[in-house]
């Protein structure tokens, strides 16, 4: 009887000892400023708050965890540093912004780091200069609206996102926050994929966005670079791959949207100088390739691809995107010919509206879009029309190539 206790205190005791939790306030307060703590593997309590120079390292054996209340780890000040740890169990008030980071001051650093069952992700408030890479982010099982942020950023400059991964996130936020760059991210499983708001100069760059509901949406911000980004299955309703309104002096370049209910969606620029420069981006399999809504434009669209989208470009009514430029882009629908085989049709690619119009200009009609009775309407008007079309574009020199 002796031996069998002994073996099973030997299996046991090693395992209850490895899951007592350690509180880190405490190991916090007493680190020198400017210190590195290597925390050994193991559990530690939360919530911990951090107001000094300090680096943290967990290996990737070390969580942090919280007690669903509140946010896990709150750091202000400057130069503070987490890496190698695992944070989880944040409260769930959108109010308090309940999270599994909260930065404030500048030059923070968040890297190699796992945090899952938290309300926001990373909140950065007044927090410039930080740079976060090669995190993984998890947030809470909740619906997408109840859910927090994977990132937000607010009122901060400078700041370097890069390398993460995303997942069960409502959105990416920056709001009043110029200047900063979002680069090689993944992010599946969330409501907006990017969420910009008065935000100029925003780099977004060489992200993966998945089953959004909208996958790049960009309000009010000048000068905002949309580049190599790829965006797929953005479907719910009103959804867009990219989202551009009242943003001038944008660029769109080089990205893939594909299966989306809106390829591209944008408006007129604010100011007549400001357009939008839409190039070389490929437009594939979406409900509507292009839409725009609003007065008549003024954006530059040259060398984007545009294939088996089941409505090639919409409109919010007659005259929104007239004044488009268009050059040089492919089109799948595209009916002439290239007899000199230069890769150029012979002939300008134009693009009207029929019977489209009127799920176009009346809203209700367009829960009859792609209809047997409207695809019919649709036919007798090209055959004989009945009504003046409308030209919606005009590309001089399509691309077949």
């Amino acid at each position: 009887m002796c031996r069998q206790i002994c073996i099973l205190l030997w299996l046991f005791l090693p395992a209850m000892f490895a899951i007592a939790a350690i509180p880190l306030q405490s190991l916090i307060d007493s680190a020198p400023s400017g210190s590195t703590l290597r925390l050994s593997p193991g559990i530690y309590t939360g919530p911990v708050s951090i107001s000094k120079p300090l680096t943290i390292e967990g290996a990737g054996l070390t969580e942090i965890r919280g007690n669903d209340h509140g946010t896990v780890v709150s750091i202000r000040g400057e130069k503070v540093t987490l890496r190698g740890l695992t944070l989880s169990g944040s409260g769930e008030s959108h109010d308090a912004l309940d999270a599994g980071v909260l930065l404030e001051g500048n030059d923070h650093v968040i890297e190699y780091t796992r945090i899952e069952n938290v309300l926001f992700g990373i909140n950065l408030r007044q927090a410039s200069k930080t740079h976060i890479r090669g995190n993984t982010i998890t947030g809470k099982e909740l619906t997408s609206g109840m859910r927090g942020d994977a990132i937000r950023v607010w009122n901060g400059t400078g700041n370097r996102i890069e390398n993460n991964r995303f997942h069960r996130a409502r959105d990416v936020t920056f709001i009043n926050a110029p200047d900063n760059h979002f680069s090689d991210n993944r992010f599946s499983d969330g409501r907006y994929g990017m969420h910009v708001v008065f935000s100029p100069r925003l780099r977004i760059e060489r992200n993966y966005f998945s089953g959004m509901g909208t996958g790049i949406v960009v309000l009010y911000s000048r000068d905002v670079a949309v580049r190599d980004n790829h965006v797929e299955h953005a479907l719910t309703g009103g959804g867009a791959g990219i989202v551009f309104k009242e943003s001038d002096t944008g660029l769109v370049e080089g990205n893939t949207v594909l299966h989306c209910a809106v390829g591209l969606k944008v408006d007129a620029p604010p100011e007549p100088v400001g357009v939008l420069e839409v190039r070389n981006n490929r437009f594939a399999h979406n409900i509507i390739g292009l839409f725009f809504y609003g007065e008549a434009g003024g954006h530059h669209f040259t060398g984007n691809r545009f294939e088996n989208n089941l409505t090639t470009v919409a409109l919010s009514g007659i005259g929104a995107g007239a004044a488009n430029f268009w050059q040089g882009n492919f089109w799948d629908d595209y009916q002439g010919f290239d007899r000199n085989q230069d890769g150029i049709g012979d002939t300008p690619h134009e693009v009207w509206l029929f019977a489209d119009r009127i799920w176009m200009e009346t809203p209700m009609a367009a829960f009859f879009r792609n209809s047997p009775s409207l695809e019919l309407l649709d036919f007798l008007e090209r055959l004989a029309p009945f009504s003046l079309p409308y030209r919606v574009l005009q590309d001089p020199e399509p691309q077949l190539r």
